[in-house]
């Protein structure tokens, strides 16, 4: 069985002092230029590991202060320091034309986010389809959990596209469960803190507790 893929999200400067330390339990990390600001670039540098960028609009749970245009060019800045992937969503302005620039230099995830709730299975479906017809290499799907079926909802997503690539996680106290499953179940990774009260979304869990979890996993399948 493949090691499940764990995602540390660098939400601030004083977090790469952590990044050391956190390394033997991840797989890559997560730039969030949004959270970061000014600076970030000098973070992305002192990564040993892959690397994704993230500049996240306000309407998805992102800080960028800006218009729209620089938030996508300060983007795309990521494709000359060495991102292996890049994130932007689907609501996003010529949607095709970004990720096909995205795509000469790194791997495009094409990403959607519901904060209000968990949208059915069918409605989910229909996002995931979209992701691909815009040309993602990685489909991700993030959205609030209510109740406990809501995981369901988002491991049942994973398994209803076995062929395609997909980043599928539900948030909040109640998405805790579907979040830790889902690379379990199949997706692609999921994210994690550097640490207490580093949290870029509510229901992340520590790397390293997480760490644990996937490698009793593993050692009892194999």
């Amino acid at each position: 069985m493949n090691k499940p893929r764990i995602c540390t999200v660098i939400i601030n400067k004083d977090d790469v002092r952590a990044v050391k330390d956190m390394e033997r339990f991840v797989d890559l990390f997560e730039v969030r230029i949004d959270l970061i600001g000014d600076g970030w670039q000098e973070v992305a540098k002192e990564l040993k590991k892959p690397w994704l960028a993230t500049n996240r609009v306000a309407s998805e749970g992102g800080k960028w202060q800006g218009d729209e245009d620089s938030r996508v060019a300060e983007l795309l800045k990521s494709l000359d320091l060495g991102a292996q992937l890049v994130d932007i969503e689907l609501r996003t302005r010529n949607i095709k034309r970004i990720v096909k620039t995205i795509k000469r230099k790194a791997k495009c995830i094409v990403s959607f986010h519901d904060w209000q709730k968990m949208p059915s299975l069918e409605k989910l479906e229909g996002i995931v389809r979209k992701e691909l017809q815009a040309g993602a290499d990685i489909c991700k799907v993030a959205a609030k959990a209510e109740k406990f079926e809501d995981n369901v909802t988002i491991l049942e997503l994973i398994g209803r596209y076995p062929k395609a690539t997909l980043i599928a996680l539900s948030f909040g106290p109640m998405g805790i469960i579907g979040r830790t499953l889902s690379p379990l179940m199949g997706g692609y990774l999921t994210y994690a803190t550097a640490g207490q009260g580093r949290e870029s979304a509510p229901g992340q869990a520590p790397a390293r507790e997480l760490r644990k979890i996937y490698d009793m996993w593993v050692k009892r399948r194999n």
